[in-house]
């Protein structure tokens, strides 16, 4: 799977992409990442990308020319869908990170200021996304996040595949996960639940449902079917 980002900051993702999952994926030819700086399809003397809002509204606009640019350079090697990280979009979620996991490229977009022209929005991006009901300072931190969440779904990145079915919102779940022990069996008085314990797949099945669905109800009782 290909990546490509578009940002002002290529140095936010300095270290992100050679640790952990996302390392391992690339580093196991699963995932190949690309950023690209639109600052650089600046035409401005001074590299500048954003200028004051039409309407008098408070706040800097990314100006379009840099972007739709950066864009169409980007799409010289080929058709992907543009995703755009903003808190207008809709919120980011494991269905939407397994659709995008089996795509072979897809085109990442981080804004920054008060927000991107509208109009290369309309020509351009195919999906808008939000990390939640927040506001961050670009889209980088929202970009990473996406990239993580497809990289674990590429094949042969996870050391078990399994691992990934008992996630919170795996694959058709729509809750959270369960509570996890590992050893020792006994830690500052507190004991595993004892089922865990027994060997029996059965029991430890049924307690892990039990589990999250305890869990969902307390914390995310929006999940749960009226």
């Amino acid at each position: 799977m290909r990546i490509d980002v578009l940002s002002l900051f290529p140095e936010t993702f300095a270290g992100f992409l050679d640790a952990s999952i996302v390392g391992r994926a690339v580093h196991k030819g699963e995932l190949e990442v690309k950023i690209t700086n639109f600052r650089d399809f600046s035409q401005d003397k001074h590299r500048k990308v954003d200028d004051y809002a039409y309407g008098g509204f408070a706040g800097m606009v990314l100006q379009p020319q840099p972007v739709w640019d950066a864009l169409i350079d980007v799409l010289a090697g080929g058709f992907a869908p543009v995703i755009y990280f903003t808190p207008q979009g809709r919120p980011l979620s494991q269905s939407i990170l397994e659709h995008y996991a089996g795509l072979e490229r897809i085109i990442l977009l981080c804004g920054h200021y008060k927000e991107l022209d509208q109009r290369v929005r309309d020509l351009a991006v195919a999906d808008e996304i939000s990390l939640g009901d927040f506001v961050l300072s670009g889209g980088e931190i929202a970009a990473m996040a996406f990239i993580d969440g497809v990289a674990r779904l590429q094949e042969g990145v996870l050391s078990d595949p399994a691992s990934a079915d008992s996630d919170s919102f795996a694959r058709g779940k729509s809750g959270l996960g369960f509570p996890c022990y590992t050893r020792p069996q006994n830690w500052m008085g507190q004991d595993v639940p004892e089922v865990l314990t027994t060997g029996d797949h059965a029991r430890i099945t049924s307690w892990a449902e039990e589990q999250a669905q305890r869990l969902t109800r307390v914390r995310r009782p929006d999940l749960i079917d009226d």
